[in-house]
């Protein structure tokens, strides 16, 4: 009795078994009990073990198994000034995190983003989508967003990471550089620049952004109704053959009417009247009365527009700023290794020197970067 009130102080077997799904750190419940000297710490694969002794962050245990003593914790004993051969219980708080990825993480645009477009002007626009994360630095993770949280998931963190990523979007599209009706066509790109651009700003909270995919960019409900609209114009084409249609339609709807011989009578009187209705109405509407006029000529070679010239930017390395350089030959000096990712660039219109990487209409340019090599 006595002896078995004497191990219940003692915590001898420290392992996380998580079923959540979406539960990043989790402190191990010791409750006040000490660490039993040579107790086993499992940690699993998408695991890691930290200790933390009076609020200082001491040993970090990746996966596998481990018989806990002095020579496996030099941090922790060097905090407590243990002496050699040390084999008492030992009081710190353990933390697992998971470094697993979390997929399925959604994104979205509470607002309408504002932008200007060269086609349709000032435009508003709304985006959704997923991104996924996963712990790379946990004690990173652990002091700048963990704390004391004894249980800590993705809900607590999700409307940070949500801003950041609707700043980043919203700078890249209020830019301008992508038209409007090319967005969809620009959606890989997109979302391959707007993950690189965010890995820093992950990176801050111990966090690495493995992957941001926009599934979806849309216009207000009234400006995709004047597309409609114009689509529509585009599908029917002769305004005057799809009359004729309809009125031959009304015709043959106004036929099948049942209602014996009598039905029958009206049905034909009424289709007699309601062609000579049309008839009449085709006659004297000005579309159809006269031919279609044919197709002004082009104007006279003089009025063509001038040629837009091409743009020219300036690159900085070497400690010197090298440009002119033509837009067209910014492939090359990528090519070269003059022009990559963290470059400065300058053209005009920009506001001073900023980085290759965050211009999105230098991406054509850039090598882009690879996936990281999976563990071994």
């Amino acid at each position: 009795m006595v002896w078995n009130l004497i191990r219940g102080q003692f915590v001898d077997v420290i392992s996380w078994t998580d079923d959540s799904g979406d539960t990043l750190c989790w402190r191990f419940p010791r409750q006040g009990n000490e660490i039993k000297y040579g107790a086993q710490l499992t940690v699993r694969e998408g695991q890691t073990a930290v200790f933390v002794n009076e609020g200082r962050i001491a040993d970090i245990f990746p996966p596998g198994m481990y018989r806990l003593e002095t020579k496996n914790l030099p941090v922790l004993s060097t905090l407590q000034a243990w002496p050699h051969g040390f084999e008492s219980p030992f009081k710190a708080e353990v933390y697992f995190i998971a470094t697993r990825r979390f997929p399925n993480l959604k994104w979205g645009t509470r607002n309408p983003i504002m932008l200007r477009d060269r086609e349709f002007g000032p435009v508003r626009l709304r985006g959704f989508g997923t991104y996924e994360v996963r712990v790379a630095d946990p004690a990173t993770f652990l002091r700048e967003i963990v704390g004391t949280d004894g249980r800590f998931t993705t809900d607590e963190i999700a409307e940070a990471l949500r801003n950041m990523i609707l700043t980043r979007i919203a700078t890249v599209l209020g830019a301008g550089t992508i038209p409007v009706l090319d967005l969809a066509a620009n959606q890989q790109a997109l979302s391959d620049f707007l993950t690189n651009a965010l890995k820093p700003d992950f990176a801050q909270y111990g966090l690495e952004l493995t992957r941001l995919l926009v599934e979806n960019l849309s216009l207000p409900p009234e400006v995709e109704a004047a597309l409609d609209a114009r689509t529509k114009m585009g599908v029917i084409g002769d305004l005057r053959a799809y009359a004729q249609f309809q009125a031959a339609e009304a015709l043959a709807k106004a036929a099948a009417n049942p209602g014996g011989a009598a039905g029958a009578g009206l049905a034909v009187g009424a289709g007699v009247a309601l062609g000579q209705q049309i008839a009449h109405t085709l006659a004297h509407t000005p579309w159809a009365a006269a031919p279609p006029a044919p197709p002004a000529p082009p104007p006279p070679p003089s009025a063509a527009p001038p040629p837009v010239p091409p743009r020219h930017w300036f690159l900085a390395y070497g400690g010197t700023a090298h440009g002119p350089i033509v837009e067209s030959a910014l492939a090359a000096e990528a090519q070269a290794g003059h022009l990559t990712r963290d470059t400065l660039v300058w053209r005009e219109g920009l506001a001073g020197w900023v980085r290759a990487g965050d211009v999105p209409e230098l991406a054509f340019a850039l090598v882009p970067n690879p996936p990281p090599l999976p563990r071994a």
